[in-house]
């Protein structure tokens, strides 16, 4: 059964990403009022900027991604009875 969840665990994962994006997007435009975030090799962006975009979407993309993988693992696991992750020692 857990080989069932593999592949669905894929695709929710790339909705999840999908969805970390557009989030991080709304994010950074309500707190630098731009409309795109730096990348670490845009010239005109200051250090700070570059860093705390990265560091921002890197929280957002962890947290969405926890969020997505658990909310899958207990959905799955209401189906089949059975957990599809790792177990506890």
């Amino acid at each position: 059964m857990k080989l069932l969840y593999r592949p669905l665990g894929m695709l929710v994962g790339a909705l999840g990403g999908y969805l970390a994006s557009a989030i991080f997007g709304q994010i950074w435009k309500l707190i630098a009022g731009d409309k795109e975030a730096p990348s670490a090799t845009m010239r005109g962006r200051t250090w700070r900027e570059v860093l705390l975009a990265a560091a921002l979407q890197g929280a957002i993309f962890g947290l969405v991604k926890a969020a997505i993988d658990r909310g899958g693992a207990k959905g799955f696991q209401r189906l089949t009875g059975e957990w599809p992750g790792d177990e506890e020692d």
